[in-house]
């Protein structure tokens, strides 16, 4: 499917693109340009700001005038105070050290910075080198664990030198470096949910620009359960009327942020599982996974260090990997 690069919002708030869309039955969908690269800012008003300064009464007037309560506005510190001339000071003597301060809270914080790390491990863009974070901000799937999923995959799908065509779904995406091994071993589409929005501007996007896939792929910049609880609707209309179920999901979430038992059972009752998907789960030790996932069956489960990786799939799959 040939889909355009632009980013497209939806009111779901999902980032779709203008052929899909165009192709979809719901030709009334109410679609909104955003900016290449999304940003996080808080809109405030400034009651008061002059060079010479209020006094402590004309302030309390401006506000009361303005029908506000003066003590939810504390007060700014003075331009001339010790602690604010040693702060600029420390900011002309070292600049651009690393940190930025978020808009948000005025907290500082360490500047995310990446590096390319990362490579594609088969197919079209085999050996492409991909960006991902620096630190422990997103952690991608270890290259040994994926190789080995790819693998277990093709053999599955009765073709051990490619994936048969089909849609991906790639959960907690991050990189994006699953489903872009997917794509350049053979998959026709994939659907990234990632919802940090610094990551799919600095990180996915360019790593699906520079291996030349951004065409066959769709971010949805949402969390994944609300994508989850959302599907029904929104999956439809992005599939323009096809069967909703995905031929292929990826599950790699952070560890410590999620319960395996919860995010099982909502992905096994979603309509994006079909009779014939296969769901690849990352998952760490001691995590108890279930020998079913709805209507699909383990067909494969491989230690790797501390980290599992749990395939499931049709009945028909298991069966063949016995023979």
């Amino acid at each position: 499917m040939a889909i355009s690069s632009s980013p497209i919002a939806s009111p779901l708030g999902i980032n779709i693109n203008t052929k899909l869309a165009a192709s979809s039955s719901f030709p009334n969908l109410a679609l909104f340009n955003l900016p290449s690269k999304p940003t996080n800012r808080i809109s405030t008003i400034v009651l008061s700001s002059y060079r010479n300064g209020l006094t402590s009464e004309d302030k309390k007037a401006l506000f009361e005038k303005y029908g506000l309560d003066p003590n939810q506005f504390p007060s700014q510190p003075s331009s001339s105070s010790p602690s604010l001339k040693t702060k600029r000071r420390k900011e002309i003597q070292n600049p651009g050290r690393g940190k930025q301060v978020r808009e948000e809270d005025g907290e500082d914080k360490p500047q995310r910075t990446t590096h390319r790390l990362l490579q594609v491990l088969g197919g079209k863009a085999k050996r492409k080198k991909l960006l991902s974070p620096k630190g422990m901000d997103v952690r991608p799937m270890m290259e040994v664990v994926k190789g080995s999923a790819f693998d277990i995959l093709q053999a599955a799908g009765g073709c051990p030198a490619s994936l048969r065509p089909g849609r991906w779904l790639d959960l907690y995406s991050g990189t994006g470096s699953v489903g872009i091994e997917a794509i350049s071993r053979g998959c026709s589409e994939v659907h990234f949910v990632e919802m940090d929005p610094w990551v799919v501007s600095n990180v996915l996007q360019p790593n699906l620009e520079c291996t030349g896939f951004l065409d066959v792929s769709v971010i949805h910049t949402v969390r994944v359960e609300s994508f989850l609880e959302c599907a029904e609707q929104f999956v439809v209309i992005l599939c323009a009327g096809q069967d909703s179920a995905f031929d292929f999901i990826s599950v790699t979430p952070p560890y410590t942020q999620v319960d395996y038992g919860i995010l099982m059972d909502q992905i096994s009752k979603s309509p994006i599982v079909g009779e014939d998907t296969f769901i690849v789960v990352e998952y760490p030790l001691r995590t108890d996974m279930l020998d079913s996932c709805g209507c699909l069956v383990k067909i494969n489960d491989r230690r790797f260090g501390r980290t599992h990786l749990a395939i499931y799939g049709p009945e028909w799959a298991q069966k063949k990997r016995k023979k």
